[in-house]
């Protein structure tokens, strides 16, 4: 009885259409996520407050603190990742005029909080907060001006 059963185990098996067999290594599966990854890239500059130029990579869909806190140029224990309502404007940076045009206008939130926070000061045209900016490929080769922290904000 059991040798019949694995005859006709083994006629089924023949007559099922042949599987491709793929084995995913940890190098192809590296590569092909690596590559999605780098479509994402956008590079660019950064002028920190001792006015060094510095290269920043960040990826698209994310904010610009993101990418200039993974630089180092933005302390993260300083702001609460891209939650408006907490901000008190640590990541305010300054854009270059040939960038404004190619991001999105102040939202209101943006505005209120700069305003808020800017102590009297008049406010810049060229100032965004780094966690409303989100990164795209448009934006690559964007210019920003990291500012001193004002004296308010250092512990």
């Amino acid at each position: 009885m059991a040798i019949s059963t694995i005859q006709k185990l083994t006629s089924q098996i023949h007559r099922l259409p042949p599987v491709s067999c793929h084995i995913l290594t940890r190098s192809s599966a590296t590569l092909s996520s690596s590559k999605k990854v780098a479509d994402r890239i956008v590079k660019l500059f950064a002028i920190d407050p001792e006015g060094q130029k510095r290269e920043v990579v960040g990826l698209a869909g994310h904010s610009l603190l993101r990418a200039l806190t993974n630089s180092g140029l933005i302390d993260p224990a300083s702001h609460r990742l891209e939650e408006i309502d907490a901000c008190s404007a640590e990541c305010e940076v300054n854009i270059a005029q040939e960038w404004l045009e190619k991001l999105p206008p102040r939202t209101y939130d943006e505005e209120y909080v700069l305003v808020r926070n800017s102590r009297g000061r008049i406010l810049n045209k060229h100032s965004r907060l780094g966690c409303q900016v989100v990164l795209t490929p448009q934006l690559q080769g964007m210019v920003v001006a990291v500012p001193e922290p004002k004296p308010w904000d250092i512990p």
